[in-house]
């Protein structure tokens, strides 16, 4: 820990003042909240069911409005990526400069889960209890690494679009929303609603393009005009209070993106744009920065594992037959503070176990071609990834499988897709050795 203190000092004291460090900050606090959320709607029961707070209490769904801040880290990635991508115009260099810290401790993340999941079956213990639930919920956050990967892949020529057409290039994808929800709603259109992941994340995505280049002007029309449009939407339309996904309903704005969820990120965008000034001033502090860059060497980390050190906590109170009170109750919210502090130091120790694995390789020389494997690469770890959130680890070996747009998936396969993907990301483009006998 000490060695990655003063490697993390260094960094922020080398840091150069043209960095703009709000956009940092906006990475860190982003993840966190996400975090937090997720160890506050947790509601575990003592028969080990693991349900949602926000369906125990419908009340606090209108509270996911300020805590569902992925759209603000999605618009955070286009920023960074654009800057990266005119930094490294090729495509294969590009890809794994951006992958790198991504998906090696992903992969780490998904041997180890896997290697349980095959002890645990074989043991005969994988479906009942709090252990089969973990085995189906801890590769779920998944999903927010393969649209991630998606945008990635998509930043170069959707990068060229917003220099060519600005605004332009948004309101297009903007436009895909609104005609996929016309046509699942008012057409009645199967499977169209799958288009969203993309047209929505990606026209979040593509707001980090325009405040790169210093396109967003009016942050206070962006933030008013995305909560009116979400206002409006869930109360005429067919979308739900909630901006998370609820177990059970018909409509989800999360699962696949709504034309409101992307309202909803608009008006967080414009948030965090109005609190730019003092948010710069604020991450501009030496205390504050040093923090902030060595929250960002481990964020990756702190994601992938949150979810197991909560199961964990809880799987230590019901092996210790300590008592759990039913969720949303006043024993329960006393509680709630002592779970919280618990799975933030087991996360903390899971961080420290696996944090290397999220530190940058040496780069390894390049010839510079490559995009066309990079790219057969980045597509297969996508698929690969987003599978896996969506079977989990669960009957591994019954061969469970789940449905991936129109294609059935299983763990092995998942698993499999991910790892080639990401070996031919790291492969693509490099000089090969040539031993001199």
């Amino acid at each position: 820990m000490g060695n990655s203190a003063v490697s993390a000092r260094e960094l922020a004291a080398a840091t150069p003042a043209t960095r703009d460090r709000y956009v940092d900050l906006l990475r860190v606090a982003s993840l966190g909240v996400v975090v937090l959320g997720h160890w506050l709607m947790a509601a575990v029961t003592t028969d080990g069911s693991v349900g949602n707070l926000l369906a125990v209490v419908p009340e606090l769904q209108a509270v996911t409005w300020a805590l569902q801040v992925m759209p603000v880290f999605f618009f955070v990635g286009g920023f960074a990526h654009a800057l990266a991508h005119r930094s490294r115009p090729r495509y294969a260099a590009f890809l794994r400069a951006r992958l790198q810290r991504l998906l090696r401790p992903t992969m780490v993340f998904v041997g180890v889960w896997g290697a349980v999941a095959l002890v645990v079956q074989l043991l005969g213990a994988g479906d009942g209890g709090l252990t089969g639930v973990a085995l189906r919920l801890v590769t779920q956050p998944l999903w927010f690494i393969g649209i991630y990967l998606a945008m990635v892949a998509f930043t170069p020529p959707l990068l060229k679009l917003h220099e060519r057409w600005g605004w332009g290039a948004f309101a297009a994808l903007a436009g895909g929303a609104v005609a996929v929800d016309v046509l699942r709603f008012a057409g009645d259109v199967p499977f169209v609603e799958f288009l969203n992941f993309a047209f929505v994340w990606l026209a979040v995505h593509q707001l980090g393009f325009l405040r790169a280049d210093g396109m967003i002007r009016r942050p206070a029309v962006l933030a008013a005009g995305g909560l009116l449009g979400a206002g409006l939407l869930v109360a005429l339309g067919p979308y739900p209070l909630s901006m998370v996904g609820m177990p059970g309903e018909k409509v989800s704005n999360m699962a696949p993106p709504t034309l409101a969820l992307l309202a909803h990120g608009l008006w967080l965008v414009g948030a965090v744009e109005l609190l730019r000034g003092p948010g710069a001033r604020f991450a501009a502090r030496a205390g504050v920065w040093h923090k902030v860059v060595a929250a960002n060497g481990i964020a990756m980390t702190a994601f992938l594992w949150h979810l197991t050190a909560m199961l964990g906590v809880y799987g230590a109170l019901l092996a210790l037959d300590v008592t759990l009170p039913a969720p949303a109750t006043g024993a329960w919210w006393a509680q709630l503070p002592l779970r919280i502090a618990a799975a933030a130091v087991l996360t903390a120790l899971l961080v420290a176990a696996f944090r290397r694995f999220e530190r940058p390789a040496p780069a390894a020389p390049a010839t510079g071609d490559g995009g066309p494997v990079a790219a057969v690469g980045i597509t297969l770890a996508l698929f690969g990834v987003l599978g896996l959130s969506m079977v989990g680890f669960g009957g591994l070996l019954e061969g469970r499988s789940a449905t991936l747009i129109a294609v059935e998936v299983t763990a092995p396969a998942a698993v499999a897709m991910a790892l080639a993907g990401w070996l031919l990301v790291e492969r693509a483009g490099r000089v090969r050795r040539v031993r001199v006998h």
